[in-house]
């Protein structure tokens, strides 16, 4: 039996949330504060994490962050207020999706199963399917780790997978729709700004290190690639 958390303290979408999690062949588990949230996610690994943001004693953001720190399990936040950059914070610590109330329960469960796809997806047949290496590069996808120089970088889940998905296809030029399908998959509602400050904020700490080899390249009006010096 696998588990859904459902973190909100609005009782009514709990269970509305909860009745179609059963039909998805999900056990629910229902948290009504961030609190209780976090202490059920340790008693139960759910498969999958539905997350209020406003709720009491800790809010969406900061359970996201803490489950984040631990497990890659997939997190979507839900929310009253669809503002851009509350969105892109949301993705940027670590959220895999984010909707927006008033919402349709079958939307939420379409965007549960193409997160736990994507996850799928990503599943490596081997042990060194998940370790990709340019020049003073590493990235460990099995543990979520990069390192420049050997020297950990701390990233995001997502901006890992966005490294990821750039240096593994060196010299390929990703447009902004190319990297919202790649990374947030066809279901999220999201557009271009969301990929340009996502990688605004990647370049930000990467850069952080020297690395003259290689690095992430705007190719304008498109998009982006990672090139690396011949």
């Amino acid at each position: 039996m696998q588990y859904m958390l459902i973190a909100d303290d609005n009782r009514d979408i709990t269970n509305v949330l909860s009745a179609y999690a059963r039909k998805e062949e999900f056990e629910p588990i229902v948290a009504s504060d961030g609190e209780e949230a976090l202490r059920l996610f340790n008693q139960y690994n759910p498969a999958v994490v539905l997350l209020d943001v406003m709720m009491p004693k800790e809010d969406g953001y900061e359970v996201c962050r803490k489950i984040r720190a631990k497990s890659d399990t997939p997190v979507i936040l839900i929310t009253a207020r669809g503002e851009d950059f509350e969105r892109i914070m949301g993705l940027d610590i670590g959220a895999d999706d984010y909707i927006v109330k008033p919402f349709s329960p079958s939307e939420v469960m379409a965007r549960v199963r193409a997160v736990l796809r994507r996850m799928v997806k990503k599943s490596p047949d081997s042990a060194s399917a998940n370790i990709l290496t340019v020049d003073n590069l590493t990235i460990n996808l099995e543990e979520y780790t990069l390192y420049i120089n050997k020297k950990k970088i701390a990233l995001t889940k997502k901006e890992i997978e966005t490294m990821w998905t750039l240096a593994s296809n060196p010299n390929k030029v990703f447009t902004r729709d190319n990297l919202l399908d790649s990374l947030w998959g066809f279901d999220y509602f999201g557009d271009s700004r969301t990929v340009d400050s996502h990688i605004k904020r990647l370049r930000s700490k990467i850069d952080k290190e020297e690395h003259p080899k290689w690095a992430i390249k705007t190719v304008w009006s498109v998009g982006y690639k990672f090139e690396i010096e011949e």
